[in-house]
């Protein structure tokens, strides 16, 4: 019982603290900031609501710095546009780590339990946030409350980004114990859940990436998903590197992807 009154008015606090300049105009609706477990969060509320009554919602990462940026207008307006949520919150560079991902899921159950969103979210990945939404995603239960998964030049192998040393630090291991329990926390490795839970995949990636390979990354994650039977579509971008360019970033297969 205490546990269960601790959350409610944690969440209770969480939702009264929120002062008055916390709330402004971005992508076209209303973005209300909040803390979780003293995380800095957002959540974009549509100004109209989608004409099918439910609360379709994207969650996109990383929010580190000044991210989602100007780059991410032109899809995040569109998703608003047609009654989408958008949110996110910033856990820093924890490289998909267990820590990042347990403030997630706290994440995801306070946006549920105050503002009653879809049971399943689609999840927006860019860069490192493959990283972390990924493992977020593929935990156990976790992949039946994903609808579908849309990412840009996304981190899908830790080995290939940050590293295994810098990776073993983001986990709490050496880098021989890390290397040992690789496959645990690696997302490359761990699609079955996704798979058995439906989720569609789409991936946006230049072949000329020297920060996240392709062949590396969403390569390998394409031909992993396909062999279990998995529905995945990967958009290779000729001649194109780790860049903010209006060829990632105002995919209209993207956006008629998250749509559907």
């Amino acid at each position: 019982m205490k546990k269960y009154l601790g959350a409610f008015f944690g969440t209770f606090l969480l939702f009264y603290i929120k002062s008055a300049d916390a709330q402004q105009q971005t992508f076209g609706g209303t973005r209300i900031n909040l803390l979780v477990d003293g995380h800095p969060g957002f959540v974009i509320e549509p100004a109209l609501p989608a004409k099918n009554g439910t609360k379709p919602w994207a969650w996109y990462a990383p929010t580190i710095g000044d991210y989602p940026n100007k780059s991410n207008i032109w899809l995040l307006e569109r998703l608003v546009q047609h009654g989408f949520w958008i949110c996110g919150i910033d856990v820093g560079e924890s490289n998909g780590n267990p820590a990042g991902c347990e403030v997630f899921s706290r994440f995801y159950d306070t946006l549920m339990g105050l503002y009653h969103l879809d049971s399943k979210v689609n999840l927006i990945a860019q860069s490192r946030g493959g990283l972390m939404l990924y493992n977020w995603a593929e935990k156990p239960g976790n992949s039946l409350k994903v609808s579908r998964i849309a990412c840009i030049y996304p981190v899908c192998d830790l080995l290939s980004y940050p590293g295994l040393s810098k990776a073993a630090i983001a986990y709490g291991m050496s880098p021989d114990t890390f290397l040992l329990h690789i496959k645990e926390y690696n997302p490359v490795d761990r699609l079955q859940s996704l798979f058995e839970a439906g989720v569609r995949i789409f991936h946006i990636h230049g072949d000329n990436d020297v920060v996240v390979p392709l062949n590396q990354n969403s390569q390998v994650l394409f031909d992993r998903y396909k062999a279990l039977g998995g529905d995945i579509t990967l958009k290779v971008v000729k001649g194109k590197g780790h860049e903010e360019i209006p060829e990632f970033f105002q995919s209209q297969d993207m956006l008629d992807f998250l749509l559907e």
